[in-house]
């Protein structure tokens, strides 16, 4: 399982990606709004952890544009 991980405070992101990883997941990181929702509309992630209050577009748009582009990954 692929996750993409979206968040802005860098060790939080990378402690996040490490447990994961741990877990056997693989995991990316985006460390904003605009980066989030172009690698998740991208098709090759199975779950996406957003974050809410991101720089350049908040995680609330993020997900609304992802709805609106048909996108059904679960966030």
């Amino acid at each position: 399982m692929r996750i993409l991980v979206v968040e802005d405070e860098a060790r939080l992101a990378q402690t996040l990606a490490e447990l994961l990883h741990r877990q056997g997941y693989t995991a990316d990181i985006s460390g904003d709004g605009l980066s989030g929702l172009d690698n998740a509309a991208s098709d090759i992630y199975d779950l996406v952890i957003l974050d809410v209050m991101l720089p350049k577009k908040d995680g609330f748009s993020v997900l609304r544009k992802l709805r609106q582009a048909g996108k059904t990954v679960p966030v």
